[in-house]
């Protein structure tokens, strides 16, 4: 396929790819001839026969798999936010050869020996930190990918990570799957009762577009809890639709959640861990089990203590309704009344004042402008990998260009659930590359010419992401294995956290908090209010995060050996070993659609996002009470940190820009738990 667009470099601004051009039909010749390219560029660095050196092997390797880089990012990014059945049928084929392609590469002897031969001289070497540090991250992935195991144990690892593969993929499309088919289909708009007019147009603009006209649509979120739950006032409507969320895929991804953690207990054993967790956080900020562990079940009981005393209140209001006894299906709803009746905060009127193109332009990209001078213009001129997403060029504070920054930020039946950031460019100075990113949002599309109106949460995960985007825009790096967001994942999440505190600065909120009508600001008592009513609630989403959290926790301690006959059973009895069986409060995740950890890289790691608040909180305080202003304080961040990337250790970055090590008691505020 000579005219495969991936076949060459792209030719567009900052090598953006040319989405106009790319077919589904491209991807698999271009990962076929992209892994036997890199194949034959290992090839020549291991058949040399000079000494090896740091050109001719370190360099060489970073360089090598550069058209494998252009398919896999673009195409990575497509399956997750704009699939089709043949994309399904290519991820399906292309997962296990990309697995069997990183250990012909890491379980290559001539390719480690080289590596080898140069760590245990690198202090001859004259090598400058940030190459050094290269050195030192090579030799250790090749050693944790098997590099040192004999050759009956590396097939066996080659069996292993070729099955994970395929059955992360699988797990992956059969959520997909799941959450389309749970979506709750409901005859008519009085069984909708309690949402805005807006909401229920929408819902019923979804039931049209999945061909169920005349009908109304309740679209499943990622999470265990759906955020209609809040407002939806009939008692069956909201228990059918909880029930939909927490049962989605139990039948098909529960026995291979077991399979998945067998098979990763049985990897760390070979690779001489005790579990998978004690695999995955050996390379992490954390360091230890213990560390995680510690942690974790500190917070568990003055997180269950708080929730049970938002419990009591709830149940004070529900006795009203003649509710006897709080369920799952209640929590949200009984929250938004006591919020309602203590706090005068009434989510159906704060959506009129966060219109998305107001809170983008106005608030995140103003507070980008206040924190770092960044300037953004749009560039309808540039073709994206979607229809709805948007293409903007970046700036500095003195118009020198930064790089792209896309937005795709509605919800589709083609798009996985949640939020995430994509690069499709990293920025490295060793190929000159500047930076391009990506972030994918699920906010419901309205009714035709209605505008778009978020609730609050969707506003803190614009912040949020948009967060990961600036990690990725910011990177100053030379190698792109340490650019931007190529983190620790127990550090990844730390900047996205920090940039969340923008929403709420008083000088961004005045600025893009407006009725989308009248232009009139979000009312000084209400922000007041807001701001009192924030602390409420923390105790059902401290308790429901760490239940998905120690859930993930307990499949990745499993050792080698040790037999799950069911995977409902084992979740049960995990969250009662840590003291998180609270019926009214699942986990934020349940086993049977937890993509995070069986599909998308955070296995033993989504303790990260606590582990990052931690650092997340401390620094909100630090922006708070250093003495700088505000664009001070901001460049230090970059300059100390975003833009360090992964070029030196987080923690290292995190005390240079502070000045001494993290503190927990801004996180143990934050959360009630102080």
């Amino acid at each position: 396929m000579t005219e495969n667009p991936f076949f060459e470099a792209s030719r567009l601004a900052y090598e953006l790819p040319p989405f106009a051009e790319i077919r589904e039909e491209h991807y698999l010749p271009a990962f076929e001839r992209g892994m036997a390219e890199q194949l034959a560029e290992i090839e020549a660095i291991t058949d040399t026969r000079s000494v090896p050196t740091f050109d001719n092997t370190l360099l060489a390797l970073e360089r090598s798999g550069e058209l494998l880089r252009r398919v896999r990012v673009v195409f990575d990014n497509q399956a997750c936010s704009d699939t089709t059945d043949l994309l399904d049928e290519v991820d399906a084929k292309v997962s296990p050869l990309l697995a069997a392609h990183h250990d012909a590469i890491h379980l290559d002897r001539r390719l480690f020996e080289r590596i080898e031969a140069l760590y245990e001289a690198r202090a001859d070497l004259g090598l400058d930190a940030e190459s050094q540090r290269l050195l030192q991250r090579r030799y250790d992935d090749f050693v944790r990918s098997g590099a040192r195991l004999g050759e009956a144990e590396q097939a066996r690892l080659r069996e292993l990570n070729a099955e994970l593969a395929v059955l992360g993929t699988t797990f992956q499309q059969n959520v997909n799957a799941a959450t389309r088919a749970a979506a709750l289909v409901l005859d008519s708009a009085e069984e909708l009762a309690g949402l805005s007019e807006g909401a229920i147009a929408g819902a019923a603009e979804n039931a049209r577009v999945l061909g169920h006209d005349g009908k109304y649509v309740l679209s499943l979120k990622n999470t265990s809890t759906q955020p209609e739950l809040a407002q939806l006032t009939d008692r069956s409507v909201r228990e059918r639709l909880l029930a939909a969320s927490l049962g989605r895929a139990g039948d098909t991804n529960g026995p291979l959640a077991i399979r998945m953690a067998a098979l990763r207990a049985e990897r760390a054993a070979l690779l001489g861990h005790p579990s998978h967790a004690a695999y995955v956080v050996a390379d992490e900020t954390a360091g230890t089990v213990e560390a995680v562990d510690g942690l974790l079940r500190r917070l568990v009981e003055p997180a269950v203590a708080n929730a049970r005393r938002e419990a009591e209140e709830l149940a004070g209001v529900a006795a009203a309704d003649g509710v006897e006894e709080i369920a799952a299906h209640d929590w949200a709803y009984y929250s938004e009344k006591v919020r309602q009746a203590s706090y005068q905060v009434d989510a159906a009127v704060l959506r009129p004042y966060f219109e998305l193109e107001r809170v983008l332009r106005d608030g995140v990209f103003f507070a980008a402008k206040l924190a770092y001078g960044l300037e953004f213009t749009e560039r309808p001129d540039l073709t994206a990998h979607h229809p709805d997403a948007r293409v903007f060029e970046v700036f500095e504070e003195d118009g020198t260009a930064l790089g792209l920054f896309i937005g795709d930020f509605h919800a589709r039946a083609s798009k996985r659930g949640g939020a995430w950031m994509d690069s499709l460019v990293t920025q490295s100075r060793m190929t000159g590359r500047r930076p391009v990113v990506l972030n994918n949002l699920n906010i419901p599309r309205p009714a035709p010419g209605e505008p778009v109106l978020l609730t609050w949460d969707e506003v803190r995960t614009l912040f949020h992401e948009f967060g990961h985007a600036l990690h990725g825009l910011f990177s100053d790096v030379e190698y792109p294995l340490f650019a931007g967001t190529s983190v620790p994942r127990d550090f990844v999440e730390f900047p996205s956290q920090v940039n969340e505190m923008w929403m709420v600065r008083p000088e961004v909120l005045a600025n893009y908090a407006r009725h989308h009508e009248t232009g009139e600001p979000l009312p000084a008592e209400l922000v007041e209010r807001m701001a009192a009513a924030e602390g409420f609630g923390q105790g059902f989403r401290t308790v429901e995060y760490l239940a998905a959290t120690l859930l993930d926790w307990a499949w990745h301690t499993v050792s080698q050996g040790q037999e799950v006959a069911d995977a409902e059973e084992f979740e049960a009895r995990a969250l009662a070993d840590v003291g998180l069986a609270v019926p009214a409060i699942p986990p934020r995740y349940r086993t049977a659609y937890f993509q995070h950890v069986f599909s998308s890289g955070y296995s033993a790691a989504y303790y990260a996002y606590i582990w990052s608040e931690v650092l997340d909180a401390d620094t909100v305080r630090w922006f708070e009470t250093n003495g700088r202003s505000v664009r001070e304080s901001g460049e230090l961040f970059r300059r100390e940190l975003l833009a360090r990337g992964f070029s030196r250790d987080p923690l290292e970055s995190f005390r240079a820009m502070v000045g001494r090590a993290p503190d927990t008691a801004p996180l143990l505020a934050r959360r009630g738990l102080a």
